[in-house]
Order: structure tokens, then C-alpha cells, then sequence
């Protein structure tokens, strides 16, 4: 998912701010992962790495999402994006940072 951040005048914003499994797809993009891959196997090619859930910031550890999916092989990179799907959906939910909290995020003030 993304969203566009909030205008500033600084000039060197980025178009898009990412996070769930888009953000994700970044770091995977970045390592070359060849699939099958197991989840420690992912783990430590990536690095653990924070993954923002929300447009807000808040982050989540790539070990913490995997151990959620309650599976510990993907065969391809689709099928590890749908099964972390709904994991980040719900982070997403426990923080408050639904539609309504992104448009108020929009929102200069």
C-alpha cells in the first residue's frame, strides 16, 4: 500500500510513502530472493528489517510478521505477499491507522 505524504517545502520528499507488503517488496526486490524460501532463510537474508504497517511510520520486524502467517515455507514471492497481507492489515487495525487516520494524516494541521 502507499499513500502521498503531506506537501512540504523542502523539496526532497518521496512521491509515495509505502508500507505493508509494498514496502516490503522493496527489501525483497533489493535481495534477490530465490523461491522456495523458508522463513528463517528470509529472515536472515533481509536482515530482519522494520517494516512500516501503516502511513503513519509504525514498523513491525519481518521475523514478528512471518511468525503471524503460521507457515514456514513460500513457494513463490506472490504467495508470501498474500499470506503477509492480512498480517499487516491487522497491525494496521490494532494501531488506529484506518482510512481515518490517513486522511487526518493528509492534512496540513
Amino acid at each position: 500500500m502507499g499513500v502521498r505524504p503531506p506537501p512540504s517545502d523542502d523539496g526532497d520528499t518521496p512521491d509515495v510513502v509505502t508500507f505493508g507488503i509494498a514496502a516490503l517488496d522493496a527489501h525483497l526486490e533489493e535481495a534477490e530472493v530465490a523461491y522456495p524460501v523458508d522463513a528463517e532463510t528470509l529472515v536472515r537474508e533481509l536482515g530482519d528489517p522494520e517494516i512500516p504497517y501503516d502511513a503513519g511510520g509504525s514498523t513491525v520486524s519481518l521475523s514478528a510478521v512471518l511468525s503471524e502467517t503460521h507457515r514456514s515455507q513460500f513457494e513463490t514471492e506472490q504467495e508470501l505477499l498474500n499470506a503477509l497481507h492480512p498480517v499487516f492489515e491487522a497491525h494496521r487495525e490494532r494501531s488506529g491507522s484506518g482510512l481515518f487516520a490517513q486522511l487526518r494524516s493528509l492534512l496540513p494541521f
